[in-house]
């Protein structure tokens, strides 16, 4: 990669992007630059103050759609020699104030949307004791600032005379030639030729006006040879706008350059998947691409022997035929995948462990295809889901981990070894104290774990499935419940712990109130009219220890019922929980966990 350097005049810049010459990548961004904003740039260029580097792209390399800037209208648009990548909002602000001549579209503070033209206040602008900022005035396109609902006038600029009685140079003729010239003329009748009107215009000319013609803007361009993954790598060291530029945008700016429209494709395709499965709604546009890229890695990999990878750089190297090629049988992934959570009680985005672990699943599915509903096929995917989950293997970096799982899982259900992660897979007892909310992969995982193992509500009895999760409000609350707990001053690490908490309906959770278990057990059998037996037929299948439980024995409570939650994980994971009796085991439970 290499770039150049350059101290352009501002006002060749400008001119650069009313010919065409300088345009934008369709990234899909707006401008965004409220007025506040764009006066205190205007006060920052009358002043020389420096206002930052900008960086430009060699069009000609990477090929991105270009956009003519906001303002510019220009049929048919020309080709661009240089592409902006930073510094988006300054240029289109200065453009559409300095050089466009129209209003400016901008808004509030409070984000309504107004339409602005800007003065210099010629005085304020010399007086060395007034803010600068102060100097810059906006008025709507009447011309007129009023108050009182529009019934007083405050500031009136609708006329060239006022706007010379009042010395209000308007910042639009800054780089028109014939325009500041004509304004000057104008000026001059106005105040009669007067010695001291001209002296005070010259003053402004010399000490402001000139200051915006001589302005340099230091600029970056990078040349044609810079590939993709650079320019997205650069754009995020450099971006001073304060938003990200993603994977999706780039690759979105890039396939519009073969008019094939991946905003629009992705929007269909995301309507398509939340339509049925809610759990895909944690799926974007970057996800999806990875996935896609994971896949044709894998497929080119089955031919060549190179690596299995789904890297930033791969996804910015993906090839828009692939892209076509495979993205049916990702999207068809995807929905399995969503279709296998399901079934082990994952309905919903924020109930997902990992929204990461969904590109891996959703690539092994669509290369495993109708294989996935085959029930020894379907017992490996869930295994390795279960040992990513409770491995907790999925919080960070995942990409390399992507590369792994895919050819892994593949081979493994073809009859191949364990994949890594399985093997890599293990779980501290200790650990479920910590699992306090449910931002903790394990945590949800194990709320899922409870449901998929046939938990049943403690006040209808009824089993979660899509439809009740849904209509109950289905979410996880405390057994012993917290008011309780406090007024005990029981320990918040085991009271407010996962060991602690159940999948009940909303309704339930309020029934229970803040009573101890021995008082809300024999309320929910008389008023609900629950049996006995079926209410301690409810507890066990959430795994509570019943005569714990009725009793109000927390500390033994909480000592069997880790004890079963493990159980549910090693079924879960294949693999045994080591350190069940360890020493640190037996300190933070008050004994071991048999």
């Amino acid at each position: 990669m290499s770039f150049r350097t350059a101290e352009p005049s501002l006002k060749d810049v400008l001119d650069a992007i009313a010919k065409g010459d300088t345009q934008l990548p369709d990234f899909q961004r707006g401008w965004v630059w409220d007025d506040l904003h764009i006066k205190s740039l205007i006060a920052s260029l009358s002043l020389s103050y420096p206002i930052g580097a900008v960086m430009f792209l060699e069009a000609g390399g990477v090929p991105f759609k270009p956009r003519l800037f906001e303002g510019v209208s220009l049929q048919p648009a020309p080709k661009p020699k240089t592409l902006v990548l930073d510094g988006q909002q300054r240029l289109t602000s200065m453009y559409l104030a300095l050089r466009s001549g129209l209003p400016v579209k901008t808004r509030t503070e409070k984000g309504a949307e107004i339409h602005r033209f800007y003065f210099l206040d010629m005085a304020k602008c010399l007086d060395p004791a007034e803010e600068r900022e102060d100097a810059v005035v906006s008025v709507p396109e009447t011309f007129q600032v009023t108050s009182d609902f529009g019934r007083k006038v405050d500031l009136d600029l609708s006329t060239q005379a006022l706007h010379y009685q009042q010395r209000m140079f308007p910042v639009g003729l800054m780089f028109d030639t014939q325009g500041f010239m004509q304004w000057k003329m104008g000026y001059a009748a106005h105040h009669g030729n007067n010695a001291d009107a001209m002296m005070f215009l010259m003053r402004f000319e010399q000490e402001i006006w000139l200051r915006f013609q001589q302005f340099k803007v230091p600029a970056i361009e990078l040349t044609q040879d810079t590939p993709r993954e650079a320019v997205c790598q650069v754009f995020e060291k450099v971006n001073t706008g304060g938003v990200t530029l993603t994977v999706f945008e780039l690759m979105t700016a890039t396939f519009a350059a073969n008019d094939f429209l991946l905003r629009e494709n992705w929007e269909a395709r995301r309507k398509r998947f939340v339509a049925k499965h809610d759990v895909l709604s944690a799926v974007d546009g970057t996800a999806f691409l990875t996935a896609v890229t994971l896949l044709a890695s894998y497929e080119r990999h089955l031919t060549t022997k190179s690596a299995v990878s789904c890297k930033r750089a791969d996804v910015l190297r993906l090839d828009l035929d692939d892209f076509k090629q495979l993205q049916v049988r990702v999207e068809a992934g995807f929905k399995k995948a969503a279709e296998l959570l399901a079934e082990v009680k994952i309905f919903e985005a924020r109930g997902l462990p990992y929204a990461t672990q969904l590109i891996p699943l959703a690539a092994i599915c669509a290369r495993l295809s109708d294989t996935v509903s085959l029930h020894g096929a379907k017992q490996k995917l869930l295994r390795w889901l279960w040992c990513g989950v409770f491995g907790e293997l999925y919080g960070g970096a995942n990409e390399t981990r992507f590369g792994m799982d895919l050819p892994d899982v593949v081979q493994w259900v073809e009859g191949g070894v364990e994949p890594r992660t399985v093997r890599d897979a293990s779980f501290a007892p200790t650990r479920l104290l910590s699992l306090q909310s449910r931002l903790a992969a394990a945590y949800k995982g194990l709320a899922a774990l409870l449901m998929k193992h046939g938990s049943k509500d403690f006040v209808s009895g009824t089993p979660i499935d899509l439809n009740t999760y849904f209509n109950n409000a289905i979410d996880i609350h405390h057994i012993f419940p917290r008011v309780w707990c406090e007024n005990k001053k029981l320990p918040k690490e085991k009271w407010n712990s996962v060991v602690n908490k159940a999948p009940l309906a909303a309704s339930t959770n309020r029934f229970i109130s803040g009573d101890a278990p021995s008082i809300y057990l024999p309320r929910i059998q008389k008023n609900k009219q629950v049996p006995s037996t079926d209410l301690d037929a409810f507890l066990l299948s959430h795994v509570i220890p019943v005569a714990e439980l009725r009793s109000d024995d927390f500390d033994g409570f909480i000592r069997r019922r880790a004890s079963s939650l493990l159980g549910l994980i090693e079924a879960a994971t294949g693999k045994a929980v080591s350190g069940r009796d360890s020493e640190e085991t037996s300190k933070a439970f008050g004994g071991v966990l048999s």
